[in-house]
């Protein structure tokens, strides 16, 4: 919402602040600033002259025109001017030799086609007054000559933009504007809608409401005889451009302008194109109607019309038909203002990408009180500005609708924002936002309340407050605030107003015993140990498509594909909810590379959501008048998906990077690996890692890690296939670990093992075995024959070539030895390195090398 603050003056007695000490003001308030803009502050010596003489130049491709003009000085100037939509006799305004024109633009003396030009004659932009550059600014006739155009036209002015958030909408208006800036600033409020309407003698148009849940309030006013010809006061102009609308017509202008200012929309139709009675209805199916921006929608059954008896004229609080817009030759105009459902306009705007100033302000809810004083508003400038006759009668249809009454203790507030405010002062705010405040407690509150033990309903607060008869106060919103329905509403207005900067910081105090649970603390510590390792941590959208599944080489038929469906997706490419954390980090990882980062190692903890069998395809959708009952959440759960926590990394390029210490080293599967290993010795848990085949990765360099005999999770190089429908560098790794069942598999609290002070001994092995066998069970042997002695075992080296014979490889495994008690001799180490190697014998068939 632009707000000029010439404007905002004309209803509030502002003190001698600027513009951004008003809009300082407006923040403290809850208004968001977006900016100030400042205009004909930099403009001088412009002045109103009469054109003497006109001599038209021969001679050039366009028309140019020597003038002489009078401005008031001893002598006239001589201006050369290429427009021709002045003569003789006008009035326009001169920018002379010195001035300077919005933009800093300076103007002078100089010689052109041929003659001197002794300053300029301006058209509308030029003054930064809007668009309009097809010719010269003609003024009034009577305008004196010599005076100060910017003094005369109020060139000088600052803008206000404010974010209007949805709860606010009554900020979409200068009314609403000045209501906040006079409580603000303490000073006195002249309301626009405080006019007195003539007396409804008789019905204008005909008109009635044929759904009340559509629609509860339709005023239709008429005027005759309007001139279609009368222009646009030249004031109106500039407050409509200056509010960020552009000028149109004489019609479509006050329309506009009535709804800036007080925040109602209107319409105009034109008399001669109505046809028989107007009803306000939902559409029947099949109805099309052209707009007036030239399209012909295909309305549904929810969408909300004015029609008459030729059918629909118009999409109510949206957008009006191109059959009955006002024309050139328009002279009955009739005048539109309703009161219509901010639901029901807000769904049908969306649903037909439709988004006007009209339905942004019957979206967040207009001032049911209005329709009655702003079309009488329309009529009295189309009677002033444009010649017409105001019609007698009004055509006034409603239903009736309960006002909202809430009943709290004056101490809520307080209680809310922790700070103690008086019975007085919360009583003073409320009135200030035009609520009407009773003592005492409705025996019925409508939409909330608390009753008189004190208990909060309808509001998204719950307890007890220490509650006496006399605190109760009941309190009615003013119509223009829709949003206000419960107590924390109105405790929000009163911490508003009394200051948000007066709230003092303070941090919430901790209960005893509380904290981070178990699985909290493993999902930091996966964090930080990955990150240790060279990861760094990325953030996906939950959000896959169709194709991302492709992409991962799923069969069908997988467990994956099983997805849930999003009802409104941010983008129809990726509708689903991710089962896998790996197409969001492969993306990434894509993205990553293409922009020079070839060597990349990226980790994800997040929820993946796989469907349950069985499920509803639906959640029910629940009231908000109270908490729901046991059995509504339990069938709100049965429709979720299972959400397991998961963590994936995703590799490429160098893992160790290369450089003046030497050459670093690609990232391998066994990386991928590795970071599984990390991951499960932060939940103090072992992974038993079998070679397996499972899509996306490479069916010859895959491993799958069991922690006993539960399946956790995958890791390796990705297939070449996946590679190449991703994008992705080659011999790129990928591993995803189920974090929720690793969870499951920690051990409770652990002891320190005693730390021996004996001294190591250790065992190096080399054993051939067949190229097939997987290294972990040659490992697991060595570690059950060496028995209790063991104290690790590490793998330093992989042998394949002539000296161990085709098809075989040589694993060198370190067995270090220790004991608590006592010096291992060597007589014994040698006994646990020979158990170790016979039971390596009798499991996998290992020989030891060079025996």
């Amino acid at each position: 919402m632009k707000v000029p603050l010439s404007w905002l003056r004309e209803h509030v007695d502002l003190p001698a602040v600027t513009a951004h000490e008003v809009a300082d003001k407006l923040t403290a308030a809850g208004l968001k600033l977006e900016s100030i803009t400042s205009h004909g502050h930099d403009v001088k010596n412009v002045v109103v002259g009469e054109v003497l003489s006109v001599e038209e130049l021969t001679g050039f491709k366009k028309p140019i025109r020597h003038c002489m003009v009078e401005v008031g000085e001893a002598e006239p100037r001589q201006i050369v001017c290429g427009a021709a939509n002045f003569v003789a006799g006008d009035r326009v305004p001169v920018v002379l030799p010195g001035g300077v024109l919005p933009g800093g633009f300076e103007v002078g003396a100089r010689k052109t086609y041929g003659r001197l030009s002794e300053g300029m004659i301006c058209s509308e932009r030029e003054l930064g007054l809007g668009d309009d550059h097809n010719g010269i600014m003609v003024l009034p006739a009577d305008t004196p000559i010599g005076t100060d155009v910017v003094e005369l036209l109020g060139l000088r002015d600052d803008v206000i933009e404010l974010e209007i958030t949805p709860d606010i909408g009554y900020a979409l208006s200068i009314r609403g504007v000045a209501r906040e800036a006079a409580t603000a600033f303490g000073v006195a409020f002249r309301d626009p809608a405080a006019v007195e309407l003539p007396a409804a003698t008789e019905p204008a148009y005909p008109a009635s409401i044929g759904d009340p849940t559509a629609c509860d309030r339709f005023v239709l006013r008429e005027v005759r005889g309007f001139d279609p010809a009368a222009p646009s006061p030249l004031w109106m102009r500039i407050r409509l451009t200056r509010a960020g609308m552009r000028p149109v017509s004489l019609a479509v202008d006050v329309t506009n302008y009535v709804m800036l200012e007080l925040g109602q929309p209107l319409h105009a139709f034109d008399r001669a194109k109505l046809t028989g009675e107007i009803v306000v209805r939902r559409a029947r199916q099949g109805e099309t109607l052209e707009t007036l921006d030239h399209v012909v929608r295909k309305l549904t059954t929810d969408d909300i019309l004015i029609t008459d008896g030729s059918g629909a004229i118009s999409m109510a609080g949206t957008m009006g038909g191109l059959h009955t817009e006002i024309s050139a030759d328009s002279t009955d105009i009739v005048i539109e203002a309703a009161h219509f459902s901010a639901t029901g306009t807000a769904r049908m705007s969306r649903r037909h990408n439709l988004v006007s100033e009209a339905s942004k302000r019957f979206e967040r809810g207009v001032d049911r009180e209005l329709p009655l004083v702003a079309s009488w508003r329309a009529v009295q400038l189309l009677t002033s500005l444009g010649g017409a006759t105001a019609a007698p009668g009004v055509t006034h249809a409603e239903t009736e609708v309960t006002p909202v009454r809430i009943a709290i203790p004056t101490a809520h507030p307080g209680a809310v924002a922790g700070v103690p405010y008086s019975r007085e002062s919360v009583i003073t705010r409320l009135e200030q936002v035009g609520c009407v405040v009773e003592p005492g407690s409705d025996p019925a509150p409508q939409r909330g309340g608390v009753d008189a033990t004190g208990v909060v309903s309808g509001g998204d607060t719950d307890g007890l407050l220490a509650v006496t008869g006399d605190d109760m106060i009941t309190v009615t919103p003013p119509s223009w605030r829709p949003d206000l329905t419960d107590p924390n509403d109105l405790a929000e207005e009163v911490i508003r107003l009394e200051g948000y900067e007066n709230l003092p910081s303070i941090l919430p105090k901790a209960p005893a015993g509380a904290g981070l649970t178990e699985a909290q603390r493993l999902r930091r510590r996966v964090g930080r140990s990955l990150a240790a390792a060279g990861y760094v941590e990325v953030l996906a959208y939950p959000f896959v498509g169709e194709r991302d599944l492709d992409h991962l080489q799923l069969p069908e038929g997988d467990d994956r594909r099983r997805a849930v469906r999003l009802a409104n997706p941010l983008s129809e490419d990726e509708p689903l909810m991710r089962t896998t954390l790996l197409p969001g980090l492969l993306k990434i990882l894509v993205r990553n590379v293409g922009r020079g980062f070839g060597d990349v190692a990226l980790f994800e903890t997040g929820l993946v959501y796989r469907p349950v069998e069985g499920a509803p395809a639906k959640a029910p959708v629940l009231g908000v008048d109270g908490r729901p009952s046991d059995d509504e959440l339990g069938s709100i759960e049965s429709a979720l998906p299972r959400q397991p926590q998961r963590v994936a990394v995703v590799l490429a390029g160098e893992f160790e990077r290369s450089g003046w210490w030497g050459k670093g080293r690609q990232a391998t599967w066994a990386d991928a690996v590795q970071a599984a290993r990390l991951v499960a010795a932060e939940a103090n848990v072992e992974l038993t890692v079998v070679a397996d085949q499972h899509e996306p990765w490479h069916p010859g360099r895959c491993a799958a890690f069991y922690v006993g005999d539960v399946l956790v999770g995958h890791g390796g190089e990705l297939h070449p296939r996946v590679i190449e429908a991703y994008g992705l560098p080659p011999r790129t790794c990928a591993m995803e670990l189920e974090l929720t069942r690793l969870e499951k598999a920690m051990p409770g609290p652990v002891e320190t093992p005693p730390v021996s002070s004996y001294p190591i001994a250790t065992q190096d092995v080399a054993l051939i075995v067949p190229d097939w066998t997987p290294v972990a069970d040659v490992a697991a042997a060595l570690r059950d024959g060496a028995g209790e002695l063991l104290e690790s075992v590490r793998l330093f080296d992989v042998y394949t070539g002539a000296q161990v014979g085709e098809g075989n490889k040589s694993l060198a495994y370190t067995l270090r030895f220790r004991a608590a008690d006592r010096t291992l001799t060597v007589e014994e180490t040698t006994a646990a390195r020979d158990a170790a190697v016979a039971m390596a014998a009798d499991r996998v068939g290992a020989q030891l090398r060079g025996a």
